[in-house]
C-alpha cells in the first residue's frame, strides 16, 4: 500500500469511522467515541510504524481525543467531547502567545521557517493571526455546541470547522508573498 494513502488513512480514517458509528447507532455519541478512540489509536500507531515518530499535532490531537473522549463515556455526559475543540484551539492560541517567550521568535517560525523564508515582522504578523484564529475556533465551537443540536455539532466540527481552517490559511497566501525572502 501507498505511503502517502497510508498517511492520509491516518489522518481521515477515525473521523470516518466516528461518522459512520455516529449515523449508524441513530446519533449516539457513546456507541461512536469508543471506535473513534481505537482508530485513533491504530492511526498513531500506524504513523509511528511509519516514520518511526508521530507528529506533535496529530499526538496532542490524539491524547485529547482519547482523554475527552474517554470523559464523555465514564460521566456519560457529551460535554466532554463538545469542549474538545474548544480546549484543542486555546491551547494552540496559547502556544503561539507564550511560545514567542520561551524561543525568542514566533513559534509558526520555528515549526515552518524551514519551508517558508519571511522577513521578522511577516512572521509577527502571520503568527498574530493565527493566535487570533485559534481564539476565534474556540470561541465559535462554544457558540455552536451551546446553541444548536448535537447532530448540527457534529457536522460543523468537519465540515465547518475544517473548510474554515482552509479558507482561512487560503488567505494567508497575500501576506505570505508579501514579506517573502530569498534565502532558505
Amino acid at each position: 500500500m501507498n505511503k502517502s494513502f497510508l498517511k492520509f488513512l491516518c489522518d481521515f480514517g477515525p473521523l470516518v469511522i466516528f461518522f459512520y458509528y455516529y449515523y449508524d447507532s441513530d446519533k449516539d455519541l457513546k456507541v461512536a467515541i469508543p471506535p473513534f478512540i481505537i482508530a485513533t489509536i491504530i492511526a498513531l500507531g500506524v504513523m509511528w510504524f511509519l516514520e518511526k515518530k508521530i507528529p506533535k499535532i496529530p499526538l496532542i490531537s490524539g491524547i485529547l481525543i482519547t482523554f475527552f473522549g474517554g470523559l464523555t463515556i465514564y460521566f456519560d455526559n457529551p460535554i466532554f467531547i463538545y469542549i474538545k475543540p474548544t480546549i484543542i484551539n486555546i491551547l494552540f492560541g496559547l502556544a503561539l502567545v507564550f511560545g514567542k517567550y520561551f524561543t525568542n521568535e514566533p513559534v509558526l517560525k520555528k515549526l515552518m521557517g524551514k519551508s517558508i523564508s519571511l522577513t521578522d515582522e511577516g512572521w509577527e504578523i502571520l503568527n498574530r493571526r493565527w493566535i487570533y484564529f485559534f481564539f476565534s475556533l474556540a470561541i465559535l465551537n462554544e457558540l455552536v455546541w451551546r446553541t444548536q443540536s448535537e447532530e448540527l455539532w457534529v457536522n460543523f466540527k468537519v465540515w465547518g470547522l475544517l473548510p474554515i481552517t482552509f479558507i482561512f490559511t487560503g488567505f494567508q497566501i497575500g501576506l505570505i508573498n508579501k514579506y517573502k525572502t530569498d534565502e532558505k
